[in-house]
């Protein structure tokens, strides 16, 4: 009897005492990603010229991904914005989303006899973002003077990277889901 009623006890303690361990950050529901992008301006010079010819985007595991395709890749410049505006109109860019990322790259929307290499079908939604944890909306900014820009909504002013890829050639935007 009181083996019983130390095991009961000794089970009750345990049980007590894993309650007051913190959670690991570790889940099936939400992996730890171990992100340590940051969330301030990403830059980088020209080094190629080559048009922009589609603008895509999905999920990861750990983050959004948008994605440039372009015929050589080129240098960028991506940053949260309070407002993202037109280029050259000054227009404001209309965004869903808690904050906004400018994303510029250094690939226009034309070739060099100024043809169209780019026209998005819907300049207010570039990709359907639909489903997406942290992409709200990607949007057209114009294109001129050889670079083209986009506004991103997304969830939250969260951490991005930027990769230039080769093999095809295309400039992407990581954008975290969480901190």
């Amino acid at each position: 009897m009181r083996r019983n009623a130390f095991r009961i006890a000794l089970v009750a303690a345990t049980a007590a005492a894993a309650a007051l361990l913190p959670a690991t950050t570790a889940t099936a529901a939400t992996p730890y990603c171990g992100i340590t992008w940051g969330s301030g301006p990403k830059d980088a010079p020209a080094t190629a010229y080559g048009p922009l010819t589609g603008v895509r985007a999905g999920t990861q595991p750990c983050f959004d991904r948008l994605v440039l395709d372009v015929s050589a890749t080129s240098g960028y410049h991506v940053r949260y914005v309070p407002e993202v505006f037109e280029d050259p109109t000054g227009n404001p860019v209309p965004l869903r989303g808690g904050a906004f990322l400018q994303v510029v790259a250094e690939n226009p929307a034309y070739d060099d006899a100024g043809n169209p290499t780019y026209l998005p079908a819907n300049r207010a939604e570039l990709v359907d973002a639909t489903g997406l944890p942290t992409l709200r909306q990607v949007a057209w900014a114009g294109s001129f003077e050889g670079q083209t820009g986009l506004g991103v909504g997304v969830r939250a002013r969260l951490p991005f990277r930027v990769l230039v890829l080769s093999d095809p050639p295309r400039l992407v935007v990581d954008v975290a889901h969480q901190w």
